[in-house]
Parts: C-alpha cells; structure tokens; sequence
C-alpha cells in the first residue's frame, strides 16, 4: 500500500466544507467543549476518542436530546463489554423521531415509492397522528414497556407507524422482510417472544404479487405468546379470523404519548445473518441509538430538514432501521417497496429523481451491476439534486468509484460506509469535509477509535490487520437476547483481544486516515502467510464480462494443506473453457497476487447469499471441510438453500 497522496477523486469545495454541519459543530464545541478550533476532521476526530465523554455530551446538547431526567454521568462504566451510557438519564427515541411534526406538520416526513414509482407523501402531522393513535391502541392491548412487538412487513409507512409506536411506549421493535420464509421468520421471532404481531397479506416485487397469508397462519400457530395479530392488507384482502385492521387502530386523532425510558432500554432486536446456527438477537439501547443516529445521520451524512434521505433497503436488514432514523434530523425519509431492478437496472436512480433524493444511499452490488449492464444514470436522469451516493454492504470496488464519478457527475461525494448490524451504524465512512480517494472510506467516524490490529494487538497503518474498536460505542448491543451470562456476547466480539471490539473485518487504515476494506476476516485468504481479502479476487474477476459472480474459499486441509478453489457463476452463453480458465487466472496473477491464483476453478449453478444479499462464505468453506450441512449452515438464513447440494456433493467426492 502506497503512502504517498495520489489525487483525490473528489472533494468538497471550501463553501460546502464551511457549510457542513460538521463544520458548524467543530466550532461550536471548541467555543463549549475545548474542540479543537483547527486541523479540521483529523483533529476533531483525535478529541473525539481522547475525549470520549466531553464528545458525547457534546453531540447530546448540540442536537438538543431531551432528557426527562438527568443523566449523573456520561458513561458510567467504560469496560467492553458492558459500558453504561448515560446512566439516570430517561427519554424517548420516538418523541426525536417525531419532532419535526410540532414545526413543519404539513411538510412530508415520508415518501412512499413502489414499483409504480409514484411518490406518495405522509405529512409530519399525519405521521404523528397514526403513531399516536397506534401507541394508544398497544397500550389498551396490554403492551407494557421491554413487551416485544414484531413486524412481518415491507418497506412501507406502516412499518415506520409500527415501529414508532412500540416505541413510544416502550415497546422492542423487531421486524423481518415479506420474503423471508416462516422458518427463517420463526427461528428470529421465536427468540424474542413476541406478544404483537404486524403483517401484510403478501407484497408487490419485479411485477408480481406474492400472496403470504399462508406464511402468516403459520407464524400466528408456532408464535404461542403473540395476543394480538394486525392485519395490513396491502393486497386488498380481508382479515384473517381473529385478526385487527390497520386501519382501525391507526384512524384516531390522538397525540402521542411517550414512555421515558432509561437510556439503555431496549429499542429494537436486530439480527446477524444467522448463515451457521441460529441468528443472535442483538439488543440495542432507546438512548443508545437515538445519539449514534443523530451524529451519523446528522454529521456524517450532513442530512438536514431540507433533504430528502433515500436509501434502497429491507426491512431485514439495519439499513431500514438507519434510513428511519433520518427523521430524527428532520430530513423527508424515501420509503422504496420494491424490486432494485424492476423494470430495468437503472430503477433506483429513476426513484433517486422522482423523489428529489439529495442522499442516496444503495449496495455495492448494484452501483458494479449498473456498470455492467450499462446504465447512464446521469444520461437518463435529472440528479442535480443527488449530492451524495452511499454504498455499503460489500466492499466498492475502484472501478465503482470510477463508474459513479464518471456517470452520475465529476462533482459527486461518494461515501463508501461499513459498519455493520451489530452497532447498527458505521465505524468508518462518510465525511462531508474530506476528500474521497478511490477505493477508500474518508475515514473513521466521531467518537469511533477505529484501528488495524497484527495477531498480537499492535496496531498497524498501512498494513492489512484485524478490524477492532478500542473505546466503547453508544450503539454497541446493551446484550443479545438469551444469553443469560453475557457468553455468546463475549465471544462474538471480545474473545480475541479482551476488552476490545473485533469486528471481523480485515482492513487497512492509511496514513492519511483513510480506510480500505478487504472483506471478512475469517474467512480471509491466507497463502503462505500473504493474506487477501476475498473481496479483492471478486473485483478482479467480476470485471470479465463472461463472470455473473464468483465466490473464492481458501480451506486449511487436515493435513497441513490449503486448498483455494474459485466458484464462478457464468453469464448466460458464456463457457468455462480452456481459453476462459486461463483468463481468469492470468486477471488474478497480473491483478493481484501469484500467489492468490486459485487451485481449481469451478462452474456453479449459482452462488449461495444469505437473505440480505451476502455471499455465504465461511458455510461453503465448513461444508468443504466436511461439516454436514445442518451443523454448517442454518437453511433458514440463504436465498436458496438447493445451492448449497453442490457444494455437499464436491466435498463428498473430495472426502
């Protein structure tokens, strides 16, 4: 890795930079806090780990939490894990959510796209109203602070409404997509029993209407604490025996009232991929995520009440819980239910214009699948208003830096972010005052002491090391559910390197503050001790038009031995020949590394990901390594479980 400053692809001119509201807060609290004044990001994020506290309390009064009742101190206990935030303090996460309604209730605080692509307004005031109406009908069902109320439901207003009322009374919110199965459905609620039930009748995607009442009966019969199903028929169907409408409990003009909780209450569960065993419930804090949020959303991605927040997501994955937490700066939060690439590749940025988007935020996979397919989103569309593209979920390739800075426009802000579901944010991403270089995140985020560890625990700057966070964030899990003596917790994150956050990511921070994301460290490449990130092989060889997609897994062998074969998913009328063989081959030998150039590569039907859109690495290696299938891999977990037979069958015939 190079040290010296190439040319950065973008950045800010000095107006936007003194715009930002970074900006505005680095000399607001250096007037309040001691900040420093100068040195811009770099400074300011050094005082914001040195000074974890001061920064905290900072971000609290800059962004004007409300407290109901003080806190005594800003952290309480700093050890990993189990540092407490704000202790004493109570307030409530929906009540910010919802503050933009007493200022601006006719503005809209939700757009609502599908795959008609009619943007379809909900006001502040209205959104306000169904919530408040919504949380007094939980309360009359019974619904009790820390009761857990679950979501079967697209990316719809009424997921917001539900989640905003569980909320407001103190309620956990989880929630899983329409197009997970029951048993993946079963084997996440299950855990948390909940006591309600929200559920759609089915959902429109890529055209087609998907009927899920049959799913629905199964969820109600194997959910035995569920008191109370509320039935949304997005589909125009009736109720089901026994079931609420929506529209009754949500018709009342009444004002929310809003539960003041401790600041470490529970406010949603989220989920881990889950691809081996069952997923961990990760429980995050009402405070805990209310003061990540508002400085993530309102520092780092610079939303404000003028924007327009646009983020292609799920209900099944943090992304969604992210995008909602936009209207906790007052920013107009774009709801997308629908297929990516319905009717064509370019679908999300036709809805980035209809709906003014000046945030959009997506995958990797789609900005390289645009690239591929050769949409011209620029060409075809008005995005003056798009001021930042965002991507997460994988790693961005250079070549996708390259693509958006070529087809959306030169002066765009690419901001790619990683973090993941169990802070439910980002350790490291955008920053609207610094520039971008391509293949890079900007840097570390405020108050995240992000750092690249060797095997020993020695810190690294440009070289490839473990991912690790030495200070405690507000967003990290308060638990995970069922795990009675914090075990599972511990191990998940803090049995390598005791009291200190490994993520599992291998990554390099430069010596300019960026970082480089290589991919999952534990299923990390390793060849005689040079280690490469899986996704680095995917970049190079997705880039040969005759590759759908590959998956790489490098198997330490009984014997001492390491075996890397390359799975590759052809495109249609494309063979693995001789001549195609060799290709690939020759693109990772002169690309990468001699060393990374796989033993065999391999056709496949097509290449397993978990519901979210992950390539299920670390399953595929343990198959091949012999694990039989049910103890490899949780079914539940994949898009297609069938993919998995080959794999089975390879490492029968290897065995």
């Amino acid at each position: 890795m190079s040290t010296q400053n190439p040319a950065p692809l973008w950045q800010p001119t000095p107006q936007r930079a003194a715009e930002a509201r970074i900006t505005r807060f680095q000399a607001w609290a250096a007037e309040h806090h001691g900040a420093p004044a100068d040195g811009g990001y770099p400074a300011l994020h050094r005082w914001s780990v040195e000074e974890l506290e001061t920064f905290w309390k900072a971000v609290t009064e800059w962004f004007d939490v409300r407290f109901s009742t003080p806190y005594t101190r800003v952290l309480g206990d700093r050890s990993m894990p189990g540092a407490t935030w704000f202790p004493g303090a109570t307030l409530n996460y929906a009540e910010h959510a919802l503050r933009a309604a007493a200022e601006r209730p006719d503005e809209p605080a939700l757009l609502h796209v599908d795959e008609s692509q009619e943007p379809r307004p909900v006001t502040w005031a209205e959104l306000a109203r169904q919530v408040g109406s919504l949380a007094a009908e939980l309360r009359a069902l019974g619904v009790r602070p820390g009761d857990r109320i679950s979501g079967y439901l697209p990316n719809v207003p009424q997921a917001v409404v539900a989640l905003l009322a569980t909320a407001a009374v103190g309620g956990v919110w989880t929630s899983c997509a329409p197009d997970f199965g029951a048993r993946s459905v079963l084997d996440r609620f299950q855990q948390v029993e909940p006591v309600v039930l929200f559920a759609v009748d089915g959902y429109r995607y890529g055209g087609k209407e998907h009927d899920r009442r049959e799913t629905v009966a199964e969820l109600r019969r194997e959910l035995p604490t569920v008191r109370a199903v509320v039935h949304i028929p997005l589909l125009g169907t009736d109720a089901p025996e026994g079931a609420l409408e929506w529209s009754a409990l949500t018709s009342a003009d009444t004002a929310p009232v809003f539960e003041q909780v401790p600041f470490d209450h529970p406010l949603w569960v989220l989920y881990s991929s889950g691809t081996t065993g069952l997923p961990k419930a990760i429980v995050q804090s009402q405070g805990g995520i209310l003061v990540e949020h508002l400085k993530q959303l309102g520092l780092h991605c610079d939303l404000g009440p003028q924007d327009r927040f646009f983020w292609y997501t799920s209900t099944g994955w943090m992304m969604w819980n992210f995008l909602v937490s936009g209207l906790l700066t007052g920013t107009t939060v774009v709801l997308y239910d629908g297929s990516p690439g319905f009717p064509d590749t370019g679908a999300q940025w036709r809805i980035a214009e209809r709906t003014g988007a000046t945030f959009f935020g997506t995958s990797a996979a789609y900005v390289m699948a645009c690239r591929k397919a050769g949409v011209h989103p620029s060409r075809d569309h008005d995005l003056s208003r798009v001021g930042c593209v965002a991507t997460t979920g994988s790693p961005l390739p250079p070549d996708g830096f390259r693509w958006l800075h070529d087809e959306v426009r030169e002066d765009l802000w690419i901001a790619s972010v990683s973090g993941g579901t169990d802070v439910c944010s980002c350790f490291a991403g955008a920053v609207p005052t610094l520039p971008v270089h391509i293949g890079e995140l900007q840097a570390a985020g405020l108050g995240t002491d992000l750092q690249s560890w060797d095997p020993s625990g020695d810190p690294l700057i440009d070289e490839v090391g473990e991912l690790v966070v030495t200070n405690p964030m507000p967003s990290m899990p308060v638990r995970f559910w069922n795990d009675p003596d914090g075990s599972r917790y511990h191990d998940s994150y803090f049995a390598t390197y005791p009291g200190v956050w490994r993520h599992g990511d291998w990554i390099t921070i430069t010596s300019r503050g960026s970082v480089v994301i290589h991919g999952r460290s534990d299923s990390t490449l390793n060849r005689q001790g040079v280690r490469m990130g899986s996704a680095d092989i995917y970049e190079a060889v997705e880039r040969l038009p005759e590759i759908k997609e590959s998956l790489v897994i490098g198997v330490e062998l009984p014997d001492g031995g390491y075996w890397m074969p390359l799975f590759v998913h052809l495109a249609p009328g494309a063979d693995l020949d001789e001549a195609l063989v060799d290709k690939v081959r020759r693109t990772i030998r002169e690309q990468l590394s001699p060393r990374h150039v796989p033993d065999e590569i391999i056709e496949v039907p097509g290449i397993p990901h978990t519901l979210t859109g992950k390539r299920i690495e670390v399953p595929v290696k343990r198959l091949l390594q012999g694990v039989p299938i049910e103890k490899a891999v949780n079914p539940g977990s994949l898009d297609d479980i069938g993919l998995l037979a080959f794999y089975e069958e390879l490492a029968r015939k290897r065995a």
